[in-house]
C-alpha cells in the first residue's frame, strides 16, 4: 500500500501538534473528512506512521496515537546520545566559516531568550541548533535516525522545555557545543554533546 505522501504528512504534523492525545482513537472516516482524502489514503498513512512508531494498531479496534512512556523514552534518548554525539563530531570537522558564525548567532539568541525567559523561543531555537548541527555533519543516516526519533520523543521535549530552570542548564550545555565545534574539536564536540544528552535523560527521571 503505497501513502499519499500529503495525507501522511498533514497526519503526522496534526500528531507532532499535539492535536491528537496518547492512546486517542483514529477513526479513519474522520480522518478522511478532516483531511480530505480517501480511506484508501488515509489507511496507507496510518500504516507509514505506525512505522515511524507515532500509531499503533489494535485487534479489532483499529489505530490510535502510541503512548511514548519514561522508560521507553530514556532508552530513545540513550540512543539518542550516541547518534547525535557523532553529528556534532561531524559538525566540527567539517564546518566552515558561515557555519561557524550561523551557530554562533544561534548561541547568543538562546542566551537572549533564556535571559528574556522566553521559553518558546528557547525551545525553537534549540531545534533550529539541533537542526544546523545536522546539516553541517552531512551524515544521511545518522540524520534519518534522528529524524524516525524525534516524532516519538516530541510530547517529551515539550514537557522537558517547560521544566523550571531547565533552560538555564540547557542553555550552557549548548554553547559548550557550539563553542566545540566553531573551534573545529571533534572530541569536545562529541563529549559535550554527549554530556547535554545525559542531562536530558536525568531530566526525564526527574520528571517522573
Amino acid at each position: 500500500m503505497v501513502a499519499d505522501a500529503r495525507v501522511t504528512e498533514e497526519l503526522k504534523a496534526a500528531i507532532l501538534r499535539g492535536e491528537f492525545a496518547p492512546r486517542q482513537r483514529l477513526v479513519e472516516i474522520e480522518l478522511c473528512e478532516q483531511f480530505d482524502a480517501s480511506r484508501f489514503a488515509v489507511r496507507a498513512a496510518l500504516q507509514a506512521l505506525e512505522a515511524d512508531g507515532l500509531v499503533e494498531r489494535q485487534r479489532n479496534r483499529g489505530a490510535r496515537i502510541r503512548e511514548i512512556g519514561i522508560d521507553e523514552a530514556v532508552e530513545i534518548t540513550q540512543v539518542r546520545e550516541v547518534v547525535e554525539g557523532l553529528i556534532a563530531r561531524r559538525a566540527a570537522e567539517r564546518v566552515d566559516d558561515a557555519e561557524a558564525e550561523a551557530l554562533a548567532e544561534i548561541g547568543r539568541a538562546m542566551h537572549a531568550a533564556v535571559a528574556a525567559g522566553e521559553v518558546g523561543e528557547y525551545s525553537d531555537l534549540n531545534a533550529r541548533l539541533h537542526a544546523l548541527l545536522r546539516d553541517i555533519a552531512r551524515h544521511d543516516k545518522a540524520n534519518g535516525i534522528i529524524a524516525h526519533l524525534h516524532g516519538q520523543m516530541v510530547r517529551h521535549q515539550f514537557a522537558l522545555s517547560r521544566v523550571p530552570g531547565r533552560s538555564k542548564v540547557s542553555v550552557h550545555q549548548h554553547q559548550a557545543i557550539i563553542d566545540a565545534v566553531i573551534a573545529r574539536d571533534a572530541d569536545a564536540a562529541e563529549a559535550a554533546m554527549r554530556a547535554h544528552i545525559v542531562s536530558v535523560i536525568e531530566a526525564l527521571r526527574a520528571i517522573v
